[in-house]
């Protein structure tokens, strides 16, 4: 088993932390043994050097999903004090990567085995992991937001679309960690685009006591995001009715560009 923790940085990130569970971290003669992590998008070293310091944490591997300075940043100074295996995009922008992965690969982190999905939209070197174990866990960087989804830095609508639609396919429970604490500002958003729908006012006020208790929104799950996330429901007729006074809807594809560009300027 792993547990999954949030470390805060700057404004809005979550570089997320890996942990090996308490109860293997003994060695062959019953001693203590170190507690190996693994961190996602560490966009700054500083948060993270703090908490394995603190913790007496070995940094194992670091995962990276696309080039972005804000999940990169810290990259550098934590591969020069700690050593760990770098997982990450085939993007040579990127320093430090060991292991540069495609649609279809696979790495242990952890020994849990993950499965790599090429996801271009918010970037063209975007990459997921996607672990199928209990629960399933899905590390998404900036494709995935909780009731939103990334900006299209790079790519285009048709390709974030596609990739959005992979990631809906994925086991209802699977938890769905996002880079960002975009949730109320999403959920607002959705409430536009999905008026009818009474289940985004129902976590936003879920929301909005987490974060009234400076709680973090995430993990989501891709249930709750089929129910929620207006781009993952442009096939559906009341959000296209919603959206058709923006631009087209006449396919599910169309509709989420429009849903898009809505949002770029909401």
């Amino acid at each position: 088993m792993l547990s999954v923790t949030p470390i805060p940085a700057f404004s809005d990130n979550y570089i997320w932390l890996l942990r090996q569970d308490a109860n293997s971290n003994t060695d062959a003669n019953g001693q203590p043994a170190d507690i190996h992590v693994a961190v996602v998008d560490p966009g700054d070293a500083e948060p993270v050097i703090e908490l394995l310091e603190r913790d007496g944490l070995t940094l194992d591997s670091i995962l990276i999903t696309h080039h972005h300075h804000d999940h990169t940043g810290g990259l550098a100074e934590l591969i020069k004090r700690y050593r760990p295996r770098v997982f990450g995009p085939h993007n040579p922008g990127i320093k430090g990567i060991d292991e540069r992965l495609k649609d279809g690969d696979e790495c242990r982190i952890l020994g849990r085995r993950f499965e790599v999905f090429e996801v271009p939209g918010h970037t063209l070197d975007h990459i997921a992991f996607y672990s199928a174990g209990v629960p399933p866990l899905l590390f998404c960087g900036d494709t995935l937001f909780c009731a939103g989804c990334g900006r299209l830095f790079e790519g285009s609508p048709e390709q974030m679309h596609a990739s959005l639609s992979r990631l809906a396919r994925l086991p209802a429970d699977t938890l769905v960690f996002a880079a960002h604490e975009y949730t109320l500002a999403n959920l607002r958003f959705a409430k536009a685009a999905d008026p009818q729908n009474t289940q985004i006012d129902q976590f936003h006020d879920e929301c909005q006591r987490a974060r009234e208790l400076d709680r973090p929104t995430l993990p989501s799950t891709i249930q709750r995001e089929l129910a929620i996330n207006p781009f993952l429901r442009s096939d559906r007729p009341e959000v296209q009715r919603a959206a058709s006074r923006q631009g087209d809807t006449d396919s599910a594809q169309a509709t989420f560009a429009t849903l898009r560009a809505w949002k770029d300027n909401f």
